[in-house]
């Protein structure tokens, strides 16, 4: 990638961010399980990204957004901030977990049928380069591997606006019926 290309898809990630969250400026908190009754996981995550259901709460603390969503697929994009380093300087290692860890269990969600949900068996992160405070954005890109009726597995990576990778993860997830409502 040229340096022209990447200061281009920097100014995209930058317009892109700044609409997203603009959209996304609702409260945040969880989906009521009412909210989410007789949607697919695909529907509920289109849903949140549009702002009908609220942002969730982490987002904020942890400075990422939901980016697009689509079957088998959830992308995530994160600012590193000072508020986020570790003692050397550089961003914590459970920011990359924590930004790996949404999309690839946002991926494997937007393959839930109507009345299906997961949960996070086991996360798997391999991170290959330290974050500092010169890199401005970076997106997680998640994308399901298998989706079963009791086992999902998704995989994803996290990467610079310039193609730089700094960490790649996967995940094994639990699949489950969801509980009737009391």
């Amino acid at each position: 990638m040229t340096v022209e290309e990447a200061q281009e898809t920097l100014r995209s990630w930058q317009e892109q961010d700044l609409a997203t969250r603009q959209r996304m400026v609702g409260a945040r908190g969880v989906a009521s399980r009412e909210q989410l009754a007789g949607l697919t996981g695909l529907q509920q995550m289109q849903k949140l990204l549009e702002g009908e259901f609220p942002a969730a709460p982490i987002s904020e603390t942890m400075d990422f957004v939901l980016m697009h969503v689509e079957f088998g697929r959830a992308i995530f994009q994160g600012k590193p901030s000072a508020k986020l380093l570790n003692p050397l300087g550089t961003v914590h290692g459970g920011w990359y977990a924590t930004l790996l860890d949404s999309a690839v269990g946002c991926a494997v969600h937007t393959a839930m049928p109507v009345g299906r949900a997961y949960t996070t068996l086991e996360l798997k992160l391999n991170i290959v380069r330290s974050l500092s405070l010169k890199v401005p954005l970076v997106r997680a890109e998640g994308y399901t591997v298998h989706v079963g009726k009791q086992v999902a597995t998704a995989e994803g990576r996290l990467m610079g606006h310039d193609g730089t990778l700094y960490a790649h993860a996967s995940t094994t997830c639990l699949v489950f019926e969801v509980p009737p409502a009391k």
